[in-house]
């Protein structure tokens, strides 16, 4: 498919959980004229605690540069993970590679979006790295119980995913009101700088909404879910879930 662009956050390369494999199968049969990685593409606080690189992982770091060199505009947007190449933005890297923390994005709709990672308006991130850091080990956690949950259930003859980690996020109490809280904070502000919308990913929810007059998008991740938020040259904004579309 063609789109005028495609929004995708929250890769974690770097990471055993990186559907990277996936990533490239969705680039691979879908083509646009921007493509805007919106944060946590490199998983930097990862590869600290060891180092896991995978082919396919820089499979998916060529493909984007090749679609780069081939004229389709790349916007890099650093999220907290890949927070590292913060000190040395803005860049700009040949044509059609650009670098920077956040973007101003006009839609084919007339709308004004402002694009963030995200990690700028979580208060835990930004104020108690120690215990954002904590809750990435948990969330690892999570994740291995994962693959022993879903290797269990391919044994039993289920083969439709289900995610232990995505359950904890929409169910817990506590995360289902700092989930609320980061889409009330991120809307209110983009509603106070003049925008009609906000574009963002970080806490892997894939959602397009309204809150508040404002359009709250999130591109969720490729961790789990592997969505993307495309824009159509309608001027329609749309949630794609590979993972779904590879299961039916």
């Amino acid at each position: 498919m063609k789109y005028k662009s495609i929004f995708i956050s929250d890769i974690h390369l770097g990471t055993r959980f990186s559907k990277a494999k996936k990533l490239l199968d969705f680039l691979k049969h879908n083509e646009s004229e921007n493509l805007i990685l919106v944060g946590d593409i490199i998983d930097g606080w990862a590869i600290k605690r060891k180092f896991v690189w995978p082919q396919t992982h820089s499979d998916v770091i060529q493909k984007v540069l090749k679609k780069a060199r081939k004229g389709t505009n790349v916007h890099f947007i650093t999220g907290n993970h890949d927070e590292f190449i913060r000190p040395f933005v803005p860049l700009v890297l040949g044509d059609s590679l650009n670098i920077s923390n956040e973007l101003d994005y006009k839609g084919i709709n007339g709308k004004k979006y402002y694009i963030t990672h995200g990690d700028f308006f979580d208060s835990i991130t930004m104020t108690k790295k120690w215990l954002a850091i904590l809750g990435d080990y948990g969330y690892d956690l999570l994740l291995y119980l994962n693959a022993a949950l879903n290797f269990t259930r391919q044994k039993l003859g289920i083969k439709k995913y289900w995610s232990l980690s995505k359950y904890v996020k929409d169910s817990v109490k506590s995360s289902v009101s700092f989930i609320n809280d980061f889409e009330s904070v991120l809307s209110n502000h983009a509603k106070n700088k003049g925008y009609d919308g906000i574009i963002c990913g970080h806490i892997h929810k894939a959602e397009i909404r309204d809150i508040d007059g404002i359009e709250y998008l999130n591109c969720g991740d490729w961790v789990e879910s592997c969505t993307a938020i495309v824009e159509t040259f309608d001027g329609e904004f749309k949630i794609i879930d590979w993972l779904d579309k590879n299961d039916k």
